[in-house]
Order: C-alpha cells, then structure tokens, then sequence
C-alpha cells in the first residue's frame, strides 16, 4: 500500500503549507519547502477518501478530474456534518466574519470557526482578508447573507477565476485599500441589518503573498486538470497558494497543481527532471492536452 495525499493545509502555527499523508490508519504531513524539487508519479487508480476522517467503505473509484475526490455516499455524509452545508445550525462555537480578496474586483465573504484562525483563509488561496466581526453561528451567518446582499459580493469565488489573477496583482497598497473600502460600507450597515449578537471587530488587512511567495518572475503557464495512471509530475516550488502548488517545470515554464487532484490516489517519488505528463490546461483558458511533452 502507497501513501496517499489527503491534500494541502495551512495551518496557523507554520507559515507554510504541509501536504498531509496517510497509509491506512497511520496519517503524516509534510512541508514542501520553496526552491526545493518536488516530483511524484500517480499509480493504479483513484479512489474515494471517504468522510469524517473514516475509510470509504468500498474503496469505490472516482473521477480523475474531481477536487472532492469522494464518491457519492461518502459525500453526502461529508455534507451531513458541514457547516457550509447549514446542517448543524446548534453549532456551539464562535464563529468569525471576514472579507478576503483574492485579485482585482474579487472580494467574498464568508464565516469560519474562531478556533482556525486564519488557516481558512490560506486554504482558500485569499492574497488579503480582514475580520469583520465575531459571534454565535447563526448571527455569523446572518452577517453573512446580509453583506452579501448589500456589497453585492459572493459567498464563493471559482477556484480557475482566483488562479487566472494572481500573475497580475496590484500593489499591496492597492489591495488593501479595496479591502478597507469594502469594510467601510460593511460597518455602515449596523442597526440596519447587522446582528446584535455580532461584535464587530476592527479593521486589518493581513496580506498573504509573502506567505504564498506569489509576484515573482514567471507566471504560471498551464495548470493540470486531472493525474492518470502513471502520470508525473515535477519541478521546482516556486509558490503555493490555496490547495495549488506552483512548479518551475523548466523549459515548459511554471505549472500549477492543484492538491485536491492529487487525493485519493496513490502516489511515489518522481526525479526532478520528470517533468510532467499528464493533462493540462492553459490558466484562463478551456483547451486541454494530453501532457507537456
């Protein structure tokens, strides 16, 4: 049995994102390090990760191009216990509001539990957030829903739609300034709107992409839309961001692979120069190929 990639987090006590692991009931996290080659090869089949940190019970395959990477029971238990899912309104911890934003013009809110921190925020790929305010499920929820109305924001952003601006971020200046104005309009509606049971917290816009080490030379060229059998991919780590890690390829420029693709399938070493050869797309556009070379 190979380890099989459960996907990329990011959490609060490090600042860079860990690849976790498991091989059976043993679970293991590992922390690419920028500059460093990473290259690993996909072998038999993709199979279902299963819910609520249990095994799917029929190991039952699932398509190479999905970034759930469960199969259809295994999901539905997964949403039977989620909070994005409003199946557990009686949640009794403390949730917070943010704002994130993610390029120019793309801005969404959303809630996550106090506890996380801002690892939600990384694993989401947000360049900047800033908290809105604090407080019991419901109200955060209801905060929710109410600036999103009244901002005209999401609650969800494609994930292609945040890959395709990243090369082209303005100045941290800029981007902060978007964010704080945002803020601004959000506080504006309190008494009109905003739950009493929300606090509401002070402005801050933590900027990311240090933390990403997005804005360096050489944008992303191809993302991979799915492994196969016996499919590799390598390079060098130039940036991560969310659950995409992004590989100086070499010749064929930097390629991004998003981890969620990786889980469920069992994965091996690959040399440096392996290069890559499964599907790809160009980022912001629709035509893919069968590999790089």
């Amino acid at each position: 049995m190979e380890w099989q990639c459960t996907g990329l987090r990011w959490p609060e006590e490090r600042g860079g994102p860990v690849l976790g692991w498991r091989k059976g009931a043993r679970t293991r996290g590992s922390a690419p390090a920028y500059g460093a080659e990473l290259g690993f090869r996909a072998a038999g089949v993709r199979t279902c990760v299963g819910a609520r940190g249990n095994a799917c019970p029929v190991a039952a395959p699932v398509p190479e191009r999905s970034t759930g990477a469960r199969c259809a029971e295994c999901g539905r238990l997964d949403r039977a216990h989620s909070v994005a899912a409003d199946t557990i309104p009686d949640d009794p911890r403390t949730y917070r509001v943010y704002l994130a934003w993610f390029g120019a013009g793309m801005v969404k809110v959303g809630i996550t539990a106090e506890e996380r921190g801002a690892a939600r925020l990384r694993e989401q790929g947000a360049v900047v957030f800033s908290w809105l305010g604090r407080g019991p499920l419901m109200a955060a929820r209801r905060a929710e829903e109410v600036l999103r109305a009244a901002l005209g924001v999401p609650d969800r952003i494609p994930y292609a739609r945040k890959r395709a601006v990243r090369a082209d971020l303005p100045d941290p200046a800029v981007r902060a300034a978007e964010v704080a104005e945002l803020y601004g309009r959000a506080v504006a509606l309190e008494g009109r709107g905003w739950p009493e049971a929300l606090e509401r917290l002070p402005f801050e816009a933590v900027d990311h992409a240090g933390i990403f080490r997005l804005g360096g030379p050489g944008g992303v060229v191809r993302a991979v839309t799915g492994l196969v059998d016996g499919g590799v991919v390598a390079g060098r780590l130039v940036a991560a961001a969310g659950p995409d890690l992004h590989l100086d390829t070499g010749a064929d420029g930097v390629v991004v692979v998003d981890t969620r693709l990786m889980t469920g399938w069992a994965l091996t070493a690959a040399g440096p120069g392996a290069g890559v050869s499964v599907p790809t797309v160009v980022v912001g556009g629709g035509a893919s190929q069968a590999g790089l070379f």
